[in-house]
């Protein structure tokens, strides 16, 4: 069974990996887990979360590492570092949004990867970061292994991971973001009812 793990700081933001994580943990081959750097977390909707495994749990092989943004991504932790310039380095597929995107940027793991963000301005001071010139103003970019995006972009962003790990062909997947980007009406017009 392919392992997706989730890793969500204190303040993560519990809406940017909603349809991600849903979409995978449906699938038979997929098993969705959530990790952390403390045992239980709380989200900005204030909903509390006793995570899976902590950093040093999450296994080395794992098929799927996604970052999920929120208020706490401006931390020191060398053990989260080096867990992520490992995978980005060996090629394992990698998702971060939002402030996750930001704590990439600060910690200089872009500067190898065409990528998005909240905003290149907000990362001016950031000295490790010198990768201007491959940030894309789009809601959500793939590069080789990794995939990110900006706080507004969770479908995009879903879209995009899905893509990258081979999760369905491109119709496929499209069909299935579809219906929450379009609602239920449109995307009946469009595709039929999906309920049927």
């Amino acid at each position: 069974m392919k392992q997706a793990v989730f890793l969500i700081l204190d303040d993560y933001a519990d809406w940017e990996g909603a349809h991600l994580s849903s979409m995978l943990n449906q699938a038979e081959e997929w098993q969705v887990k959530t990790a952390s750097i403390n045992k239980e977390v709380a989200s900005i909707g204030g909903f509390r979360t006793i995570v899976d495994i902590t950093i040093d749990e999450i296994p080395e092989n794992i098929d799927l590492l996604i970052l999920i943004g929120g208020n706490s991504w401006a931390i020191e932790n060398e053990e989260l570092y080096y867990l992520l310039e490992k995978r980005l380095l060996n090629g394992q597929p990698v998702g971060a949004i939002c402030g996750a995107v930001d704590y990439l940027a600060k910690k200089g793991l872009l500067n190898n990867f065409k990528h998005t963000g909240n905003s290149v301005y907000l990362w001016k001071e950031y000295t490790d970061y010198n990768n201007q010139q491959n940030f894309l103003e789009k809601q959500s970019v793939r590069d080789q292994n990794l995939v990110t995006a900006n706080g507004t972009a969770s479908l995009d962003f879903a879209f995009e991971v899905l893509q990258m790990i081979n999760f369905k062909d491109t119709a496929s997947i499209e069909k299935e973001i579809a219906l929450q980007k379009l609602g239920f009406y449109e995307y009946s017009k469009k595709y039929g009812n999906p309920f049927t």
